[in-house]
């Protein structure tokens, strides 16, 4: 039987991109193939869950109808079996939040790709996927144009956090100016640090 490190599963509002504001139960995987020197997980951490477990934890939230496969990168450890069994055990809509430098199962509803390959740490792996439902890009002031030829039904820029204030509003600034300079793109502001949430 196969087992997964999961860093933690809760329930919340998805907090960023299209889904903002939706009741959303979050399975984080430890493990990533990038080191982002602003990524918020603990890779450390975890305890190795059972896809029978992860259910269990799951379901003990019915009122979400929104499951998001998080990380890390979960696509170093599902598959399509993985997903089918999770959507029929759990009856909920299954998304992803991938970096885009493995190939997805083709059995996820809904793909948000957030390719890290403009920064420091986040260029180890080059990024294959070439399509998704949203386009998430942390924005630090790289050129856009290299996103172009990404097929995305919905596009978001959002400002890197930073935990030093002024370094975060001046971020928050510049991803402001893109969008109004870049109007196909939409601005995305991470909800639940505004609503001190998880």
């Amino acid at each position: 039987m196969s087992v997964y490190k999961i860093n933690e599963i809760f329930c919340s509002l998805q907090g960023e991109g299209f889904h903002s504001g939706t009741p959303a139960v979050f399975v984080r995987f430890s493990g990533c193939n990038l080191r982002c020197e602003f990524c918020d997980t603990q890779h450390q951490q975890g305890r190795m869950m059972s896809l029978q477990d992860i259910v269990e934890e799951v379901n003990k939230y019915p009122n979400a109808s929104l499951l998001v496969l998080t990380g890390g990168e979960p696509s170093l450890f599902i598959d399509e079996n993985f997903v089918a069994e999770l959507k029929t055990a759990t009856g909920k809509l299954i998304a992803i939040e991938t970096n885009g430098t493995r190939i997805l199962p083709k059995n996820i509803d809904w793909v948000t790709f957030s390719p890290k390959n403009a920064f420091a740490g986040g260029d180890a792996e080059p990024c294959v996927l070439t399509r998704c439902d949203e386009l998430k890009v942390v924005y630090l002031g790289q050129d856009l144009s290299q996103y172009d030829t990404i097929e995305a039904k919905h596009r978001f820029l959002q400002p890197c956090y930073n935990p030093d204030e002024t370094q975060c509003q001046c971020n928050m600034a510049a991803c402001v100016e893109a969008v109004m300079t870049h109007p196909h793109w939409r601005l995305s502001l991470q909800i639940h640090r505004v609503l001190g949430i998880q």
